[in-house]
């Protein structure tokens, strides 16, 4: 998501004031976005728009404003027959059919706070039920007063190199084919770089240097702050653990399999490999 599509949406807690009908309406449906067709162009509904299909239950969670646009958000366990100008997308599609990469981050945000509120619908110290905090997002129960908080967990996703060679490897969760970086969890006690070092090691048996950060993202499936980097190989051979890993290769910039969308700061890494060297081998 370039710097233009992070600027148009502003996070929020409380709204100016109670849902318009003009403002937007962000509906979740599994994975997939309620998204309004017009002119074979993908947008975001307004509430008014949505209202047949919530029904009575018109209760919606304000998460900020995008591009001037106040936005709810809703979760639907069920959608019956929709309106010929309405359409469930599904979040991986956001981009490229609406062309904005704001609305996949958007949608992502709607994502992480619902699956946050029907996590903790019950406080995990006393088992009561839970209220909204007046003042915050934040949880808070009423009985022994323990409040929580939309939970962010952090994680690391690294572009390994060997010379003019980008290390990819194919997760036993993605399709046929896919290939992306390594990536995990950072543990309790450990620093980013360290997490970088351990999670690469596990996964595919090498040992890297010179690690260098990169960037970062949300990525709200459904809580994760990805932290990117880049290293270095450094020694080992490769050995895939069987586990989260089941084949990794060196790949030359003109012969890679199929990779991320730039939805996903992986996709993003490795185009800009990719056209490193391609601007280098000019030269």
């Amino acid at each position: 998501m370039n710097s233009s599509n992070q600027h148009k949406y502003l996070p929020a807690f409380l709204p100016a004031m109670n849902a318009e009908e003009t403002s937007w309406a962000i509906i979740l449906f599994g994975k997939k976005l309620l998204m309004r067709i017009a002119e074979d162009k993908l947008y975001i509904p307004e509430v008014k728009e949505v209202a047949d299909i919530l029904k009575e239950d018109k209760k919606m969670e304000y998460i900020g404003s995008y591009d001037g646009h106040d936005c709810y958000c809703k979760r639907l366990n069920e959608v019956t027959e929709l309106p010929e100008n309405l359409e469930l997308v599904d979040l991986m599609e956001i981009t490229k059919r609406s062309g904005d990469a704001g609305l996949f981050i958007l949608a992502g945000t709607a994502n992480h706070i619902l699956h946050w509120y029907s996590m903790n619908q019950y406080c995990g110290c006393c088992g009561h039920e839970t209220e909204d905090k007046k003042d915050e997002r934040a949880k808070i129960c009423p009985k022994c007063g323990n409040i929580t908080y939309p939970r962010i967990s952090p994680a690391v996703i690294t572009a390994v190199f060997q010379e003019d060679k980008i290390l990819l490897a194919h997760n036993r969760n993605f399709r046929k084919g896919l290939y992306s970086l390594i990536a995990g969890y950072v543990e309790p006690g450990e620093t980013l770089e360290q997490c970088v070092v351990r999670e690469i090691r596990e996964e595919v048996g090498i040992n890297v240097k010179n690690i260098q950060y990169f960037s970062s993202q949300t990525w709200p499936f459904p809580e994760s702050l990805m932290m990117a980097f880049t290293a270095e190989y450094e020694s080992g051979e490769i050995k895939v653990d069987e586990n989260e890993i089941t084949d990794a290769a060196w790949y030359q910039a003109d012969s890679l399999p199929e990779i991320p969308s730039t939805d996903s700061i992986a996709g993003k890494m490795i185009r800009w490999y990719r056209e490193r060297l391609r601007t280098i081998n000019k030269q």
